[in-house]
């Protein structure tokens, strides 16, 4: 779910606390984005909790993460709605979409704040009208996810929103089927650092939180976005797992209260961005040059390691030193007072 109003103490004092967490070097490489053009301004109250996008020719696929019924809205290039899409499926707290290669859109029902369900959930609208609800379980525990990676070949990555940026992606053990339970397993770890990009409801923190995920229609590019910033990986075939442990291209977002949506334009390049409240501007950030991402260099990257490397660098640089053990421990405990205060203010009724 969106961040709703949060107590302005534990904030401030989350973002002072992380700001005394070791600096990353500056990127070698600059970001293969070129400036921010709005595209149009949505102002549908139905997508007034804007969390997911898609983006299917010249159309867009949005989503609120609210609501009794599971459904999409269909907008066109001034995002006016058009057609709306439904599935007979109450959700709890729906977060992302994907558009597959079949038309099936898949809605990852995967939001908790309370970190208190037992199963997240993977709805498909496929073509025709038949609806398909999968339940997935996680291997180590509740997660708050609000990011999917739809890999070409249909398999579905979750990767999950940490406070301090160490998300973890989990992949299904099977393939997705109606009215299955199925396991998760962790396949990928990622380490979000501070960038120092302003945006989102909840300061500095919102840097390392993961609010939405991409895969482009062609299966060249992946992409994972926080509050402020997008990360773009190249993607060969379904390797998803393969790709992120390459580094990522990190593209500086313009400022918005609560950007939670990205997806890639239709050129398969151009990132699509947009968030909650109304209106709800849509931005693209057109690519430019090449056929995908230059390389960039480590410090400009989260980290990224598969389950066999358990060991790998965390979310931030904790360099043995007491004073920055001592601010992470502090923030740690801030930022969980305060996604338990969003999560009290923002839960479902």
């Amino acid at each position: 779910m969106g961040a709703g109003v949060l107590t302005a103490i534990p904030v401030a004092l989350l973002g002072s606390l992380l700001s005394a967490l070791p600096a990353r070097a500056e990127a070698a490489e600059p970001p293969a984005y070129g400036e921010p053009v709005d595209r149009c301004s949505i102002t549908d109250p139905r997508l007034a909790e804007l969390s997911g996008l898609a983006t299917a020719g010249a159309s867009l696929l949005a989503m609120s993460d609210g609501g009794d019924t599971a459904q999409v809205l269909v907008l066109d290039d001034t995002c006016s709605v058009g057609e709306v899409r439904s599935a007979p499926v109450d959700p709890y707290d729906p977060e992302d979409l994907a558009l597959a290669e079949d038309g099936t859109i898949w809605l990852a029902d995967t939001g908790d704040n309370q970190r208190s369900r037992s199963t997240v959930a993977m709805i498909g609208m496929h073509p025709g009208g038949s609806t398909s609800l999968t339940r997935l379980t996680y291997p180590d525990g509740p997660h708050d996810t609000e990011a999917l990676l739809l890999a070409p070949d249909g398999t579905p990555y979750l990767v999950t929103k940490e406070v301090l940026g160490a998300s973890e992606v989990y992949r299904p053990d099977a393939p997705l089927a109606d009215g299955a339970t199925l396991p998760m397993s962790k396949v990928a770890r990622l380490g979000f650092t501070l960038t120092g990009t302003a945006g989102g409801p909840v300061g500095r923190a919102g840097q390392l939180l993961v609010t939405g995920g991409a895969v482009s229609a062609d299966g060249r590019l992946l992409a994972l976005r926080t509050y402020t910033d997008a990360y773009v990986w190249p993607l060969s075939g379904s390797d998803v797992v393969g790709a992120l442990r390459s580094a990522p291209v990190r593209v500086t977002l313009p400022d918005a209260p609560q950007g939670e949506a990205i997806s890639f334009g239709a050129n398969g390049r151009d990132l699509v961005v947009a968030g909650e409240g109304l209106p709800s501007v849509v931005t693209v950030l057109p690519a430019t040059g090449g056929t995908g991402p230059a390389s960039a260099s480590a410090s400009e990257a989260p980290s990224s390691a598969g389950p066999e490397d358990p060991a790998a660098a965390g979310p931030v640089d904790l360099g043995g030193a007491a004073g920055a053990l001592a601010a992470a421990a502090i923030a740690a405990a801030v930022a969980t007072l305060a996604v338990w205060i969003w999560g009290k203010l923002r839960r479902r009724s």
